[in-house]
């Protein structure tokens, strides 16, 4: 009887030691990140029969079990994933927003110098210190695109900096899984429940790690060991086997750098979409915010450069010359070829450029060209729409379902059916944004032809020129005569108006209408309509072009209501520079729709609308993950009062235990003496 006291107070003092153990375990770790509380499970001997009962024998731990919860463990490494990435993109969107805000005030404050210092030229043409200004502006214009750009591509190169460290660190994860996994691997004995807690504890806190950079899913097999995977389901951690990432650059843009997954027998390819946490945040940013935003500033310098250099030819200098770019010209070969890509993976030589045709229909949007052994195929990048361009051979090629404002033109060699060419119509628009005009009399203040209607006219009838495509030839063909070139328009008949231009030499006017003898050029227009007259009128090769709008009903009937256009040229014309300020308020961008300021503002206000978006986006991924970390913890982390609740309670175990021993320790004294 005393033995089997002796065996059950032994059993319960040795229990209450492992209780004690286990509990202070808990309350050591109470601040150790991803530890898992753990408890002792006990349970009772079995007794032995005596006497038709069974007699107990004292207890035994069965197992020292972590207190986890699969379910609320990874609804709370699904939230840290969000998290990351939530709480990264609203960095870095806050970081474009700060520049866009800081950058872009000084650019449009820079456009708006501009514009007023080629208003003062406008008032006073003539005045060199006024045109040296507007040179001076020009060039602040040129260097505050130039900084934006310059500071696009730092941004890039930091974001691409991240990523290699983020790769680096996740790889590192990846061999210290393998190694944990090994370790739980051969701590395990399978003809025993127990399990190495502490080491499941560090595996879950590197999953935990990895997911604030990465999504995350887990397998685990039988014997404890688990698989790693990340993203859209690739395997990162085979059992003890580690695969590792790399970076490596873009193809065919270096910076645009790429992923792969590393393993024993070589790498692949890894997508980065969807791949959760910060990691696909930083390329969520750098694809397509910070690109996007890059290609609308592009286009913008862009704009305003083709704008003001096509106001500059349409004038004449104070030399009577006429005006010279002011800007870089668009369709550099330079900048024509750099809008080109061809990755290394392509078969083929094919060499090809891209020219701006109409900077108001190009949009801030990259293509793709595919030759699918047959034609050439353009697919849209933003929006995936696509378009048959034809068969390779044709040399240049123009998209027209829609009109996207430029042309793909082959230079040289040939394609292989697969190859792929990347085209990027505004790359590097505003990294090469510069004043080229450095003369102030080089600038094209006066107009180079006038339309001056007679004092006899009496309808509402508008004769206005158009475009000056060479002022000079332009000026020489109106100033034929001391009288220019007279333009008479009359109702021919009801809704109908018929024009007709003559030499205006006074010594011979023109016949009586509806005779067209000794004209120029003529015809007629519908009411309501307007009618364009290139002059000199085809084959000759056309100077400038007029338009003749409104009703010019005449008084009676064939009156012909008359407009003389002539030579404008002086040092105090300043029209083609009034022309050239009205082009601050035009619409010349994304369709016709947009002013240089608008579309600043648009870029502005669409990367404030996404950093306020993505804030209120990180605040609820904040939200969520506290309340799943919360509810995780609720089950596995350590209560202090409940733990020193079970420390005293142990400790009176341990105790009680301790006293059956000394009784047993005296009945079998007891039993002894009696024998001797």
């Amino acid at each position: 009887m005393s033995v089997s006291l002796y065996q059950s107070g032994v059993s319960g003092l040795l229990a209450s030691q492992q209780q004690l153990a286990t509990t202070g375990h808990n309350i050591a770790n109470v601040n150790t990140e991803g530890f898992n509380r753990q408890r002792a499970e006990q349970n009772a001997t079995l007794g032995f029969q005596s006497g038709g009962n069974f007699i107990g024998t004292g207890t035994y731990i069965d197992n020292i079990a972590r207190l986890y919860d699969q379910f609320s463990h990874k609804e709370q490494l699904l939230n840290q994933s969000n998290l990351g990435q939530a709480d990264s993109l609203n960095g870095k969107l806050s970081q474009l927003d700060r520049l866009m805000s800081n950058s872009g005030e000084a650019v449009m404050g820079s456009i708006n110098q501009l514009y007023q210092s080629i208003n003062g030229v406008v008032d006073n043409p003539s005045d060199a210190g006024l045109r040296s200004i507007v040179l001076n502006q020009a060039s602040v214009l040129s260097s505050n695109f130039n900084d934006l750009s310059n500071e696009f591509n730092n941004m890039t190169k930091a974001v691409n900096g991240e990523i290699d460290q983020v790769v680096n660190k996740i790889s590192e994860i990846s061999v210290e899984l393998a190694k944990t996994n090994e370790a739980i691997l051969y701590s395990q004995n399978l003809k025993e429940t127990g399990q190495a807690n502490d080491l499941l504890d560090k595996r879950d806190q590197l999953i935990g790690e990895l997911s604030q950079y990465t999504s995350v899913n887990t397998i685990e097999d039988q014997h404890g060991v688990m698989t790693v995977m990340i993203g859209q389901g690739v395997t990162l951690v085979a059992g003890i086997t580690p695969l590792t990432m790399q970076v490596n650059a873009g193809d065919p843009d270096p910076l645009k750098t790429e992923l792969r997954l590393v393993g024993p027998n070589g790498s692949v390819a890894m997508s980065e979409q969807k791949l959760g946490g910060s990691l696909g945040a930083s390329f969520e940013f750098r694809d397509e915010h910070l690109s996007q935003t890059k290609k609308d500033i592009d286009r913008l310098a862009m704009a305003i450069s083709s704008t003001l250099n096509t106001n500059q030819a349409s004038g004449l200098d104070l030399n009577g010359i006429q005006g010279a770019n002011m800007f870089s010209d668009i369709n550099t070969l330079q900048l024509q070829q750099g809008r080109v890509s061809s990755p290394s993976t392509n078969t083929g030589n094919l060499a090809a450029q891209v020219n701006i045709t109409d900077i108001s229909l190009l949009p801030a949007a990259e293509f793709e060209v595919r030759y699918d052994g047959t034609n050439y195929i353009m697919t849209n990048m933003s929006n995936g729409n696509t378009e048959n361009l034809g068969a390779p051979g044709s040399g240049t090629y123009t998209p027209s379902s829609p009109d996207y404002g430029f042309e793909f033109i082959e230079t040289s060699g040939a394609p292989v059916a697969g190859d792929v060419l990347t085209l990027q119509p505004t790359k590097d628009g505003a990294a090469l944004f510069k004043t080229i005009l450095n003369d102030g009399s080089a600038i094209a203040a006066s107009s180079a032809v006038n339309v001056t209607p007679s004092t006899n006219n009496v309808s509402d009838g508008k004769v206005a020129i158009n475009n000056v495509t060479d002022p000079a030839a332009a000026r020489t063909f109106a100033s034929t005569t001391n009288q220019g070139l007279l333009v008479d328009v009359y109702e021919s008949s009801p809704g109908t108006f018929s024009y007709r231009v003559y030499d205006g030499d006074p010594n011979t006017p023109p016949p009586t209408p509806p005779s067209v003898v000794g004209a120029i050029t003529s015809g007629t227009f519908l009411a309501g309509n307007s009618v364009v007259i290139d002059m000199p009128p085809a084959p000759a090769t056309a100077a400038f072009q007029f338009e003749i709008s409104g009703q010019p009903v005449g008084q009676g009937v064939l009156a012909p209501e008359k407009y003389t256009i002539g030579d404008a040229f002086g040092i105090g014309n300043g029209g083609n520079a009034l022309s050239m300020a009205k082009t601050q308020t035009e619409k010349v961008i994304n369709g016709g729709t947009e002013s240089f300021s608008q579309n600043l503002a648009v870029s502005t206000a669409t990367v404030g609308s996404k950093a306020s978006n993505a804030e209120l986006v990180s605040d609820t991924a904040q939200a969520l993950y506290n309340q799943a970390y919360n509810r995780n913890q609720s089950i596995s982390g350590v209560n202090l009062d409940e733990e020193a609740a079970n420390l005293l309670k142990f400790q009176q175990a341990y105790q009680a235990s301790s006293q059956i021993i000394s009784v047993a320790n005296t009945l079998f004294d007891t039993i002894l003496a009696a024998v001797r």
